[in-house]
This record gives C-alpha cells, structure tokens and sequence, in this order.
C-alpha cells in the first residue's frame, strides 16, 4: 500500500551545501523530518552542482520519511551566468535600466536545459519563456528570435 502523504517542502538550497542551518533546518524540522539525513542525501545527489543554486520539492510522508526531486536551476540564475553577472544584480528598473545581454543561443541553450520543468511543449515557447525572464529582469536578448527569420 503507498505510503500517505503529510506535506511537500519547497527550498533552493546550493548544490552540495545542504545543512541544519536555515533554511533547511527550520522548514523540516516542522514537518518532523530527519534534517542530517536529508543533507547527506542531497549533497551525495547534487555533488555534480556545486555551489549552484538547485530547487528541490520534499515529499513529507505521514511516518516522518521523505523523498526529494532535484529541478534544474532557475531561469534567472542561468540568465545571470550567461550574462556574466553576479547573482543578484537583476536591474531595479528593468524597462529603463538595463544590466546585461545575452544572445539567442544562449536563451536556446537554457530553454533546452528547463525543458523538463517548464510548462510548455516547443523549444520555442521555451524560448519565449526564457526571454520573457529575462526581459523582466533587465537582461537585453540581442539578435532576431529564429522563428523570425525569413
């Protein structure tokens, strides 16, 4: 028989630096989750992402154990990355002020890595997801969007 479900966590936490500190600590312990338990396991799965940021959903069970699915880093951290900018320095003011660029293929290359955790079906909605991200964060997408090409 499956197991009944108590709850679901969702943290960011830096591939292989999970610890008791918050905020793991405090979001699992109030679900009763063993939380050096749950560190050992997600820095032995996320060895390969180290020191990037990896958002994870917790599946809390009713007998106090757990499971975890590991997404790929968010758009506007790999935006960032891309840009070559420092994590946090999104503009303020992005229809005015703007803190980078990034090419077409760039968007290609991390809408092809979101794929599986976006809610669309074609690489170009992805794309345009993507964009949208990073427009909103004052990032400029130099260049014409392939689909627009003659």
């Amino acid at each position: 028989m499956a197991k009944e479900i108590s709850g679901y966590v969702k943290l960011q936490v830096k591939g292989g630096q999970a610890n008791p500190a918050p905020p793991v600590g405090p979001a699992l312990g109030s679900k009763g989750v063993n939380i050096m338990e749950f560190c050992k396991q997600f820095n032995a799965r996320t060895q390969d992402k180290q020191g990037k940021i990896v958002p994870v959903l917790i599946t809390v069970y009713t007998d106090k154990s757990f499971d975890f699915v590991i997404k790929t880093a968010p758009a506007s951290i790999q935006l960032l990355e891309a840009a070559k900018l420092a994590v946090g320095q999104g503009s303020k003011e992005p229809n005015r002020s703007k803190v980078g660029k990034v090419t077409w293929e760039q968007v290609e290359v991390i809408a092809k890595d979101k794929m599986p955790d976006l809610n669309c079906f074609t690489l170009e909605s992805a794309m345009k997801m993507v964009a949208g991200t990073a427009r909103s964060m004052g990032v400029t997408v130099e260049g014409q969007a392939p689909w627009e090409k003659n």
